[in-house]
């Protein structure tokens, strides 16, 4: 008897993980470069070319962790309050994601976490493809921004997306240098005023 469609996906999804895990905890081991995709295959047991059907690159195996925030700025604006601005949607969305301690802020002092974003800081065919990763992001954004014209909503997509990536990367290395989490936090949410302060003074003059 055949396997129902909803079955088949979850179990291909259930595959997916299991290989990216096991790519990842190889990779903290060992390195990024320290590890083939073939002794990642054995130990995920899969065949190569059936790991290359769910991960078609070796970068893939790390950022798939991030995929799902891949356009979740555009869904913020898109689904903000019509009363709303999209900063204010986004700054607040970005302190609810601080508070929860999110992984993607950075603001996360779980050391597997903190392990992860220093592995892909610190490899850099990971921070080439997450430069990809971030341009499409931002792509989404411009698109959820719309407003009066094309080329503001680019640039503000852009600025925005470049002060999260370096608010991210500032929290990670406050917590990998020692800063405890509540201080990292408060710090954190310091930051994201004046971020959203200095975007607000520059796109004012466009309706953001």
């Amino acid at each position: 008897m055949n396997e129902p469609p909803g079955l088949r996906t979850l179990k291909k999804e259930r595959t997916r993980q299991a290989i990216a895990d096991t790519a990842i905890g190889l990779f903290l081991a060992h390195g990024f470069d320290g590890v083939s995709v073939l002794e990642i295959a054995a130990a995920a047991e899969v065949s190569k070319p059936t790991l290359f059907r769910y991960f078609p690159t070796k970068e893939e195996l790390v950022l798939h962790r991030i995929a799902d925030h891949l356009g979740e700025s555009g869904r913020v604006v898109a689904g903000r309050d019509p009363h709303q601005t999209p900063l204010d949607a986004l700054e607040r969305h970005q302190l609810e994601r601080l508070a929860a301690r999110d992984a993607a802020t950075g603001l996360c002092a779980d050391p597997e976490v903190l392990a992860f974003h220093r592995l892909v800081y610190g490899t850099p065919s990971l921070s080439s493809h997450l430069l990809d990763w971030i341009a499409r992001d931002t792509e989404l954004l411009a698109e959820a921004l719309g407003g009066p014209g094309e080329l503001t909503a680019r640039l503000l997509a852009a600025q925005f997306v470049s002060v999260r990536q370096d608010l991210t990367r500032t929290n990670w290395r406050r917590l990998s240098e020692g800063v405890p989490e509540p201080d990292a936090h408060r710090q954190a949410v310091e930051d994201t005023g004046t971020a959203f302060a200095l975007l607000r003074s520059g796109a004012a003059g466009f309706g953001y």
